[in-house]
């Protein structure tokens, strides 16, 4: 057992494990992935505290915090979030006490996000609310109250992220770093939440690429995001192709490669299903990493005549992972790595080798 740093546990919904040791927890998600995959884990893991550098809080009644594990129609005010980082505490403090009190029901979520050089606090606001426009002043407001170097106001009802926003405050997007390689990404966008131990997983997925003879060949970056894992190891291959069902993060992905000095690939926003519409290489090599809910299985059906040199899986999910593997009918398991990206929980990233059987 272990003594929780977060006087909110276990009421608090975001957290499920901080009574038990770290050592306990990575032992436990080991077993659970190890049993799921019959196959043996690396297990990579870095600080079990202050590692998160985002997180999505609820306004509730002028209040600030986090969904109550019992009854998640209600909140724990939060004056500090153990699992984030220093740079976000604090800018949640700052928040608490400009808005306790003075947000009204107009005010509907905050996420508050941290990276390399700089931050950003998104405030998301009903669009129906009868108090929208006194909510956008008390926003701009807090702009020269708050720290943080980007404030965006986001118009949603039932999302914390939208397409429909406006900035108050620096701009909308942030930066970030792995492998010498640098990344920009929008502040409304998905990137991952713990950066050391993502690192480690970009550092990981790169050494077993160049265990491989990769000359000449063609890398495929599935539900690629805003491109890390192609752009990181561009260089081992001939071209890179980019796949992302959303057409915003093609845009990063464009503006990434040009950042990162990268000249021979391609980016299409479509669905992963429809492969088939690519003129792929013979010799090809896959990264993909889907949603929670896997890959569709059309998508895995278009892989399996692709029939790449290797395939390396990415997921978050071990059950739907379990589930998919056994698809991929001309691979085998070759290797697995877990990836604690989220202590304290039960959530995890799984990397999975998959060579031709």
């Amino acid at each position: 057992m272990a003594e929780p740093l977060c006087p909110y546990f276990p009421s608090c919904s975001g957290c499920s494990s901080q009574n038990i040791s770290y050592e306990l927890q990575l032992q436990n998600k080991r077993r659970l992935v190890e049993t799921m995959l019959k196959t043996e884990l690396k297990v990579f893991s870095a600080e079990p505290y202050n590692y998160r550098n985002r997180i999505e809080f609820i306004f509730k009644n002028g209040k600030i915090g986090l969904r109550q594990k019992r009854n998640p129609s209600l909140i724990i005010k939060v004056d500090r979030c153990a699992i984030c980082d220093k740079k976000i505490n604090s800018l949640l403090r700052e928040a608490n006490d400009f808005f306790e009190g003075r947000a009204d029901k107009a005010f509907r979520f905050m996420v508050i996000r941290n990276s390399k050089d700089s931050s950003s606090i998104s405030i998301v606001l009903d669009p129906d609310s009868s108090t929208l426009q006194n909510a956008v002043d008390l926003v701009k407001n807090f702009s020269s109250h708050t720290s943080a170097d980007n404030l965006v106001v986001t118009y949603s009802k039932d999302d914390a992220y939208s397409e429909d926003y406006f900035t108050v405050k620096g701009n909308d997007e942030l930066e970030a770093e792995y492998l010498e390689k640098r990344f920009i990404y929008p502040v409304q966008g998905f990137f991952q939440n713990n950066q050391e131990v993502a690192g480690m997983m970009q550092e990981y997925c790169r050494n077993i690429l160049k265990g491989y003879s990769t000359d000449g060949k063609q890398l495929l970056d599935l539900f690629c995001g805003v491109g890390t894992f192609g752009i990181i190891n561009h260089g081992l291959f001939d071209s890179v192709i980019f796949v992302e069902n959303y057409a915003k993060s093609i845009e990063y992905v464009k503006k990434n490669a040009k950042l990162n000095g990268m000249a021979r690939f391609e980016a299409f926003a479509m669905d992963a299903k429809h492969l088939s519409r690519l003129d792929l290489a013979d010799d090809l090599f896959v990264i993909t990493d889907p949603p929670r809910s896997g890959m569709d299985a059309q998508t895995i059906s278009q892989l399996n005549k692709l029939n790449p040199s290797l395939i390396l899986y990415i997921s978050c999910n071990p059950h739907q992972l379990k589930k998919d593997i056994p698809k991929f009918k001309n691979h085998k398991v070759k290797s697995a790595a877990l990836f604690d990206m989220f202590p304290q929980t039960n959530h995890m990233e799984i990397v999975v080798e998959l060579i031709r059987s």
